[in-house]
């Protein structure tokens, strides 16, 4: 079943994209116990260094996801998150395509995301968009629970080697 979203570029900073971050934090004690304590700074989500994107159905906030600058040719993947009753409608895929999409516009040659091992669901979003594991990095790179995942972003581009992703 598909839903025909309207994404939107935002501020991390707008209340909708605030709204939806704080549930996609909400959802991280539930399955973790505890908030992402990533730092992320709502500059590095304002072009040219990075984007926020809100879905909406019908009007109604569906899901958000961003990406910022993450070194030379690499941009990070950050709060995806589709609210429950949007799920399994493709508004998931939709924001990945968008972010993939302008990342490579703005530049970018590969995306990085870290998620978790207790959200299925995103790893195989990720799974079925071709991203595959790359190194750890961040104050997770050493988590058990963390799973680091990256993609070359241009179809013509061949697979990187896993080490290339260490930045």
């Amino acid at each position: 079943m598909s839903t025909s979203a309207e994404l939107r570029a935002v501020g991390y900073a707008d209340p909708v994209a605030q709204h939806l971050i704080e549930r996609v934090q909400q959802e991280y004690v539930v399955r973790y116990g505890g908030r992402d304590a990533a730092v992320v700074d709502p500059a590095e989500f304002s072009p040219p260094l990075g984007l926020f994107l809100v879905a909406e159905v019908g009007g109604v906030p569906a899901g958000c996801g961003g990406w910022r600058a993450h070194g030379h040719g690499v941009a990070e993947l950050k709060r995806m998150y589709v609210e429950p009753g949007f799920r399994r409608r493709g508004v998931a895929a939709l924001l990945l395509a968008e972010l993939e999409r302008t990342a490579a516009a703005a530049g970018h040659e590969r995306l990085l995301l870290n998620s978790g091992d207790r959200q299925p669901e995103a790893l195989a979003l990720y799974d079925r968009a071709g991203y595959t594991a790359v190194a750890g990095y961040g104050i997770y790179a050493d988590s058990p629970e963390a799973v680091f995942l990256g993609k070359e972003l241009g179809a013509d581009r061949p697979a990187p080697e896993e080490d290339a992703w260490a930045s």
